[in-house]
């Protein structure tokens, strides 16, 4: 089958950018579902004739390939009702991270084939996003004909894609999370500290940025122990208790904590390479005496 038609239910940040990069790509964009007009009108302009759908009026929609690109919430909700109305059995895809196939079942049901496709990216509108689909990593689950559309739509568009079992989709979000919006929650921290050494906030994101990208430059050609740097990765006990006491009387117990926290998974990667075992030691013992005191 010509898998080329296509219709997006959603058309927020990801159903927009998949709508434009799919149009791309050679896809026939058939169906756009929308919610909220004012989203449309770019995304529209750069899409050829696409039938406009309010997601009030969902109707039968015949195209070889359905996406659902709704909030997680309304992902099981929204195949439940299209699986009153379809009359044919396109593949249906949804993109949610931390949900699987699973809350397809009902069209599957009905004949469907049914996957998900997660590009593990950050998407902040759907222009960019368009762009930053060709080079970036895919991760795709559910039946055989479901995740071999999925692979050659992630291909299509310029993407990587991987595949993981069903019941491990929300393990693979969760790292994802922790990758890109726990860095967010991390950086906020430092600049918390910086906060205290008299630095505003505007001025300490263009200080740590450059530091930021050189870690992240480090980590395309090193693993995770031979990128880390720092008083950490050299077990440097001065230091650390430098930091230490003024963590204690100047940051929230939270981010001492995460300090901390953290500082035990870095002494592990110092460790594979090598550093002093005494003074990974002496740490390990100084920060579990720090976590007996906050805690």
């Amino acid at each position: 089958m010509d898998m080329q038609s296509v219709s997006i239910i959603g058309v927020g940040r990801i159903g927009g950018a998949l709508a434009l990069a799919l149009s791309r790509a050679g896809y026939r964009v058939i169906n756009l579902v929308y919610r909220n007009a004012e989203n449309l009108s770019k995304v529209v302009q750069a899409v050829p004739q696409p039938t406009l759908i309010s997601s009030t009026e969902l109707a039968d929609l015949r195209t070889d390939i359905i996406f659902i690109t709704a909030p997680d919430p309304e992902i099981e909700s929204i195949a439940d009702q299209l699986s009153t109305i379809l009359t044919g059995t396109p593949i249906v895809l949804h993109t949610s991270g931390s949900l699987s196939s699973i809350v397809l079942s009902k069209l599957v049901a009905i004949g469907c084939n049914a996957g998900s496709i997660h590009p593990l990216l950050s998407v902040s509108d759907p222009f960019r996003g368009a762009e930053r689909f060709a080079g970036a990593y895919f991760c795709v689950e559910g039946d055989d004909q479901a995740v071999s559309a999925a692979k050659k739509i992630a291909s299509d568009l310029g993407g990587a894609p991987f595949t993981i079992e069903t019941r491990l989709k929300p393990l693979y979000h969760a790292s994802a999370v922790t990758a890109c919006g726990h860095l967010v929650a991390l950086i906020d921290i430092a600049l918390e500290m910086l906060a205290k050494c008299g630095v505003e906030s505007e001025q300490g994101s263009k200080m740590l940025l450059p530091l930021i990208r050189s870690t992240v430059e480090n980590l395309q050609t090193q693993t995770t122990a031979q990128a880390l740097t720092g008083t950490f990765a050299r077990a440097d006990v001065a230091a650390f208790n430098r930091h230490l006491g003024l963590l204690r009387e100047n940051v929230s117990i939270q981010a001492h904590d995460i300090y901390l926290d953290l500082g035990l998974r870095s002494l592990a990667l110092a460790e594979r390479q090598g550093a002093d075992i005494e003074d990974i030691e002496l740490i390990r013992k100084e920060i579990a005496i720090a976590k007996l005191k906050t805690g």
